[in-house]
């Protein structure tokens, strides 16, 4: 049993502080949970209609299966059929066959052969290129361009100065520097240096004016020299065509003369086949008609046979299939006794062992929810204790600190009044000395003053 705990009601200031301590050290001491904070499980317990009843599913008796009315083997007696006579066979016959013929054939028109007549074109016919000499090409055009690059007023080309420097200096020496002589030595010296270069630009543009006459030349030939080529190449492949198609005419002429003669020679085999299938047909009907009484006979022979075995056998599997149907009603009606009792037996058996699995279960339950409150508790009482134990304990640290806050503050507040007496102290001293000082320095500036 719990003993009862401090009560707190009516209780205020340190009574209210010290009732707490008191009730959170009582908890930290508990060994149970009071009543009132106890987990107390309810019970099950079998109610009525949760158990099966021991005589549910019982099978009743069910009455015996009677076998069907014995078969009568008389009902499927079968009389042997009456002989019969063969029919004769006549064999057919064939016409007589005509004699073989050779198939005859003509060439048609597409098998001969003509030669193919070919002609140049216009484009493989080469004409001569002609072209008349460019003015470019020509020393005096040339010679007129350099004589042109000399201005008056402007330095001498590169061309002409050398020369026009030597003559001068000749005339310089003989002292006709200033005459026309000099001037005319000069001109020439400025035209034998251009002739050169003149003659070399002109053969220069000679030289490329030949090179593309030749280029053209060539050109012409080239192409005149494909298109011949081309025409011969039209022409082989025109004749190239007609003797192809000729030999596929002629080919196909060929052909249809063996098919011709092939058709004749089938025929007249054909024809020569039937006849000896006549023949052949003939004996045949002959000795079928010989056969077919012999195997007539036989057949009835067998048949009746055959039909009074097939009534015996009958008769007999008749019996045994009414003798085997008796018996396996009675087996049968023995076989559902036997499996209606077993099963009797094991829905009893099984009827109990459901209504003791049933009370186990509520055993079970009823056991596992006792230890579920059981734990349940000792959780709540160790989490009470735990709980009341922190508070305490906190208690106690709150306590603790409001003491040494409360001393620290007492401390520092004496600190704070020494420490304002002295400096109000020393204020009041370093006062009196400026005054002081204040004094004597005005007792010593009215002196000087007064002086």
């Amino acid at each position: 049993m719990a003993e009862e705990q401090t009560s707190l009601t009516n209780k205020t200031g340190e009574d209210l502080q010290q009732a707490v301590i008191e009730r959170q050290a009582e908890q930290a001491d508990m060994t149970a949970l009071p009543t009132a904070q106890q987990i107390t499980p309810a019970p099950l317990t079998v109610q009525p209609g949760e158990e099966v009843a021991p005589g549910t599913g019982t099978m009743a008796e069910v009455a015996p299966v009677q076998a069907a009315p014995a078969i009568d083997p008389t009902q499927f007696a079968q009389a042997a059929p009456t002989t019969a006579s063969p029919v004769a066979v006549e064999a057919a016959t064939v016409g007589q066959v005509a004699p073989a013929a050779a198939a005859t054939s003509e060439l048609s028109a597409g098998s001969v052969m003509e030669a193919a007549q070919g002609q140049l074109s216009p484009e493989s016919m080469a004409v001569a290129a002609t072209e008349e000499l460019d003015p470019k090409g020509t020393v005096k055009y040339q010679m007129a361009e350099l004589m042109a690059s000399i201005k008056e007023g402007q330095p001498l080309p590169a061309w002409a100065a050398p020369a026009v420097r030597q003559a001068s200096a000749v005339m310089q020496q003989r002292g006709l520097g200033a005459s026309s002589m000099a001037a005319a030595a000069m001109v020439s010296a400025v035209m034998e240096s251009g002739i050169p270069i003149a003659a070399a630009d002109a053969k220069t543009y000679a030289t490329v004016q030949l090179q593309n006459l030749n280029n053209k030349q060539q050109a012409v030939l080239q192409n005149a020299a494909a298109s011949a080529q081309m025409d011969m190449a039209n022409l082989n492949a025109q004749q190239q065509a007609n003797v192809n198609n000729a030999k596929a005419f002629l080919s196909l002429d060929l052909q249809n003369l063996t098919n011709e003669q092939q058709s004749a020679t089938i025929s007249y085999q054909g024809q020569l086949q039937a006849m000896l299938t006549d023949q052949a047909a003939e004996n045949a009907a002959v000795q079928f008609n010989a056969k077919s009484q012999m195997e007539l006979d036989m057949f009835f022979e067998q048949l009746g046979s055959q039909v009074e075995s097939a009534t015996l056998n009958r008769k007999a599997a008749i019996e045994q299939y009414n003798v085997s149907q008796t018996n396996a009603m009675s087996q049968f009606n023995t076989q559902m006794g036997a499996a209606r009792e077993q099963f009797n037996a094991n829905m009893s058996a099984q009827i109990a062992q459901s209504n003791a699995q049933w009370r186990r279960d509520i055993n079970t339950a009823n056991t596992a929810a006792q230890n579920a409150a059981n734990q349940q508790n000792v959780m709540n009482l160790l989490s009470i204790s735990q709980q009341s134990l922190a508070n305490l304990w906190q208690t106690y640290r709150d306590q603790a600190a409001w003491t040494m806050q409360i001393s620290e503050n007492r401390e520092a507040r004496a600190h704070n009044a020494a420490m304002q007496a002295q400096a109000i102290a020393a204020n009041k001293a370093s006062y009196s000395d400026q005054f002081e000082d204040m004094l004597i320095v005005k007792s010593i500036d009215n002196i000087f003053e007064a002086i």
